[in-house]
C-alpha cells in the first residue's frame, strides 16, 4: 500500500471542495467508482499504460488536500506519478473555474459555489463517459447500475494485488478492444443492454481500430462546443440529452442537461407547477459557456449539507 497527498485547488488556484466534487452527480457512483457516504471516500480502479490497473481510495487529507491510497503492492515512482495524474483527472483539478466563480458571485442562488463546488467527477476516458451515459438513457437507474456493473465485472481487468470477487469491485472499466470482442449474446444475455448492445460494439470497434478518436473531444480547445455537440450527436445511441451529459462530464458546460429529472426538479425549486426549456435556457443564459454547470449546481445544492 502506498499513499500520497494531492492539493485541492483548481488550475486557477481556486478552492476545491472534495466531498462536493465526489457527490457532483449520480454517474460518479457507477463502477469502477464506489462512493462511501459514511467514510466520505471515493474508491476506484485506474487503468495504467503498460502495467496492471491499481485500486485507489481518495479521502480528505490534512488541510486542503486529498489523501490518495494505492492498494496492493508498494508502488514505485512511475506508478505513483501515473496514479496522481489519473486522480487529478478524475477530480477535474485541471479545470479553471475562477471565471465561473466571478460570474456567480453576485447571484444569490449560486454564490455558495465559490467555496469549491462545480467540479464533476470524471471517468478516465471519454469512451467510458459515452458508454456510461448511453446506459442511463430510457431506463430506470437500477438498469443503469446493472449494465455498467456487468460490463466491468465480465470485461474489466483486475487491479494488482486485489482479489476480485463476484461483481465489479476491484476491476477497471473495460477497454474498447475488450468491448469490441464481446459478442451479441454477451450484450443481450449478460449485460441485458437491449438495443444498446449494437451501439456498444460499434462504438468500441471504431475506437479500438482508431477510426474514432473520442479522447480528442476533451483535449482539443480549438473545437467549439457546437462542433463537439454535433460530433457526439452523430454517435450511435447518443441523443440531445446524452450529448449534453457527456459534454458536462468532459468539461464543456454550455448546454444544460434537460431530462425527466432536471425539468421537474427545477420547477419544484422555483415554486412552479411546470417550466419550459426556453425558460430554463433564458434563466442561465448569462453564464454563457458555463450555463449548463450553473443549472446543474442550482439543482444539486442540497445534495451536500453545509
Amino acid at each position: 500500500m502506498t499513499a500520497f497527498d494531492v492539493p485541492m485547488h483548481g488550475a486557477g488556484g481556486e478552492p476545491v471542495d472534495l466531498w462536493r466534487t465526489i457527490n457532483s452527480h449520480g454517474v460518479a457512483s457507477l463502477p469502477p467508482h464506489v462512493v462511501d457516504e459514511d467514510a466520505r471516500t471515493l474508491t476506484t480502479v485506474v487503468a495504467l499504460a503498460g502495467t496492471k490497473p491499481r485500486r485507489v481510495r481518495i479521502a480528505a487529507g490534512r488541510g486542503r488536500t486529498a489523501r490518495v491510497t494505492i492498494d496492493g503492492p508498494a508502488a514505485g515512482e512511475r506508478t505513483v506519478a501515473r496514479v496522481r495524474g489519473a486522480v487529478r483527472h478524475i477530480l477535474a483539478l485541471d479545470r479553471d473555474l475562477s471565471a465561473f466563480y466571478a460570474l456567480v458571485a453576485d447571484d444569490p442562488a449560486l454564490a455558495w459555489t465559490v467555496r469549491g463546488a462545480g467540479r464533476m467527477v470524471r471517468s478516465q476516458t471519454v469512451f467510458e463517459e459515452v458508454v456510461k451515459t448511453i446506459c442511463t438513457t430510457n431506463c430506470a437507474w437500477s438498469a443503469t447500475e446493472r449494465m455498467v456493473g456487468a460490463l466491468v465485472e465480465h470485461l474489466g481487468e483486475p487491479a494488482a494485488g486485489v482479489k476480485p470477487g463476484p461483481g465489479p469491485a476491484g476491476r477497471a472499466f473495460p477497454t474498447p478492444a475488450a468491448m469490441a470482442e464481446a459478442d451479441d449474446d454477451f450484450y443481450r444475455g449478460v449485460v441485458r443492454a437491449g438495443y444498446r448492445g449494437r451501439y456498444f460494439r460499434a462504438l468500441a470497434r471504431d475506437v479500438a481500430d482508431g477510426t474514432l478518436d473520442l479522447e480528442a473531444l476533451a483535449t482539443d480547445d480549438e473545437t467549439s462546443d457546437e462542433d463537439v455537440y454535433k460530433q457526439l450527436i452523430a454517435l450511435p445511441g447518443v441523443g440531445p440529452y446524452a450529448a449534453a451529459h457527456i459534454m458536462q462530464m468532459i468539461g464543456r458546460h454550455s448546454r444544460p442537461i434537460l431530462d425527466s429529472w432536471t425539468r421537474p426538479t427545477y420547477a419544484r425549486l422555483t415554486g412552479k407547477k411546470s417550466v419550459t426549456d426556453k425558460a430554463i435556457l433564458r434563466r442561465f443564459a448569462r453564464y454563457r459557456e458555463h450555463a449548463g454547470l450553473a443549472f446543474w449546481l442550482f439543482l444539486t445544492q442540497d445534495w451536500v449539507a453545509e
